[in-house]
């Protein structure tokens, strides 16, 4: 129970430091994790990035201020960071579908987004297929592009038309006839993250395969560092069994195992079969410790 502490930790951070200027870097270390890594897992538990929970609670809150005191707009448009009247009235009429004056005049109604509380549901119906495993560093090559890890919601923006790509002009075909068998497959790899991508908020994201030769022309190579791993298996068409999948792997298994995320890379598999297909295979890789 303690991985559900420490985001709990988090929460509770973020909701009491709700009126500063909170980084995503405090935030955190709460959990004791890196800031990728932390971001990762609160969009896939709560389908929302960490800065859109903290611009929903804020005006959640600002709303209802605006019911119960006699507050200027300005000032509840300053309190709540925005810098002009009209910043303020724009976000707010974006979530509540009303404007800050019409509150005041009990036009409309507020759309509440309330504190957040994890919790650990158990089902135990539909067991969860894995393995751990322990592999020697290897080599991966392939395409590499760099993505926000602030972006909208659960998948990244991007991502999705960077498989488009891959898979029409044969770069998928080229990686399926390299892998040399390590780690079988085409991967799609959430990488390192620099120091500076750190303070900009971006990480490296690969579509590559495990290769040891010469690395082709117009690709990258990445070493991928000796790790004990949690495989596990997916079943089910793209992308909604992959993202049940994280769901399940965050909001269950880590809650209900000792293992934490080792922080170094991880990846998802994917076969030389139909994506589209109800019994299309996968798998998703993560290093633990």
């Amino acid at each position: 129970m303690a991985w559900v502490e420490s985001i709990q930790k988090a929460i509770d951070y973020m909701e009491k430091n709700i009126m500063e200027n909170i980084t995503i870097d405090s935030i955190a270390k709460q959990a004791n994790v890196s800031p990728f890594h932390f971001q990762r897992t609160f969009a896939v538990l709560t389908e929302v990035t960490v800065g859109d929970y903290l611009r929903r609670r804020r005006l959640t809150l600002a709303g209802e201020e605006l019911l119960t005191t006699d507050a200027k707009i300005i000032d509840i448009a300053y309190k709540y960071g925005y810098e002009t009247p009209e910043a303020f009235s724009k976000a707010f009429r974006r979530q509540h579908k009303v404007t800050p004056s019409e509150v005041r005049k009990h036009q409309g109604k507020l759309q509440s987004y309330n504190r957040l509380i994890i919790q650990v549901t158990l089902k135990g119906a539909e067991p969860m297929k894995y393995s751990v495993v322990e592999k020697n560093a290897f080599q991966i090559v392939g395409v590499k592009r760099e993505y926000s890890s602030v972006a909208e919601g659960e998948t990244v923006v991007g991502i999705p038309e960077l498989w488009n790509e891959v898979n029409q002009n044969g770069t998928s075909d080229l990686l399926f006839q390299l892998n040399d068998g390590v780690v079988k497959g085409v991967l799609g790899v959430c990488g390192q993250v620099s120091e500076e991508q750190k303070k900009a908020n971006v990480f490296d994201y690969w579509v590559a395969t495990s290769y040891a030769g010469k690395v082709p022309e117009g690709m990258l190579y990445l070493e991928i560092p000796a790790s004990k791993w949690a495989v596990f298996e997916v079943h089910g068409p793209m992308p909604t069994a992959m993202q049940n999948a994280w769901k399940r792997i965050f909001s269950e298994w880590f809650p209900s195992t000792g293992y934490q995320h080792a922080g170094t890379p991880e990846f998802e598999l994917y076969t030389d079969d139909d994506p589209n297909n109800p019994d299309f295979y996968s798998e998703i890789w993560i290093p633990i410790k």
